[in-house]
């Protein structure tokens, strides 16, 4: 997926990777409005990658109530690319994390914007990485979810945590920006190390893609299906907790080729049983 890697903030020039690593999906956007004022979030903290799964309106970046609301973003609105799926809009990804207005008992690791910023920034350094925001009023699927590497919540007033689309994008925009921009490394290490939890070790080789990732699931999915572990018809919680397991590893290319490589010695076994797979 080809994007514009440019930002017309000064802040940005001598920043490598981060803002232009950095792409914000919307899934299935129901009001051009918002989705003008979230182009009008990114700009205004330096971001210019904005991805729009399966929008509601057709042709929204030319909606006149979207371009009013992108009240001079128009570059990043008409810059931004429409995906059926959010398969499509995480191509090429490494790393993403889904905001989501709830918490939830199955899925990846949960943080907070600010905790979710520090490891952003660790992840940008080696390609892609996304942030995934759902649609207004339904937010995002448990599927759509447990695609997404991490989980990001805003604490806001639980008595009314109500936050529009685009104020969300704001927020998540703004803990980016201050992240990218912070010279003290050794500071957000340590903020990372608080506020997240047990990190991400740093890896030996290239990061997995999102579609490498759901492929080695799929295969994974198969194998246990094959040993009878998994009951397709009562599958209970058993490939969230994994995809969450994996998920907190960080996983390398090498890494996934393993786990599939023994899921398909695990189906040649379980295709011809007693005979030697290798």
């Amino acid at each position: 997926m080809d994007h514009p890697h440019n930002s017309s903030d000064p802040a940005v020039a001598d920043v490598r990777g981060g803002f232009t690593s950095t792409r914000f999906v919307l899934v299935e956007p129901s009001h051009p409005g918002n989705v003008g004022a979230a182009a009008r979030a990114l700009k205004t903290m330096g971001f210019s990658r904005l991805v729009l799964v399966s929008p509601r309106v057709p042709h929204v970046q030319s909606d006149p109530e979207a371009i009013a609301m992108a009240s001079g973003a128009d570059d990043v609105l008409a810059s931004a690319h429409v995906v059926p799926t959010l398969a499509d809009a995480l191509t090429g990804v490494h790393w993403s994390i889904a905001l989501t207005a709830r918490l939830r008992e199955y899925g990846p690791p949960q943080w907070t914007p600010r905790a979710a910023a520090n490891v952003a920034h660790d992840q940008a350094v080696h390609g892609e990485i996304a942030l995934v925001f759902g649609n207004e009023r339904t937010g995002l699927s448990n599927e759509d979810v447990e695609r997404c590497s991490a989980l990001a919540h805003i604490p806001a007033n639980p008595a009314y945590s109500s936050l529009n689309l685009a104020q969300a994008v704001q927020v998540l925009a703004y803990e980016l920006r201050t992240r990218y921009l912070s010279a003290d490394d050794q500071a957000g290490a340590a903020a990372l190390a608080a506020s997240a939890g047990a990190g991400l070790s740093e890896p030996a080789g290239p990061r997995a893609a999102s579609d490498e990732i759901e492929s080695m699931f799929a295969h994974l999915e198969s194998a246990l299906v094959a040993l009878e572990f998994l009951d397709p018809a009562n599958p209970k919680k058993l490939m969230s907790r994994l995809r969450r397991l994996f998920a907190r590893s960080g996983l390398e290319r090498e890494e996934v080729n393993i786990v599939r490589g023994i899921a398909k010695h695990i189906l040649l076994k379980a295709k011809h049983p007693g005979s030697d797979a290798s």
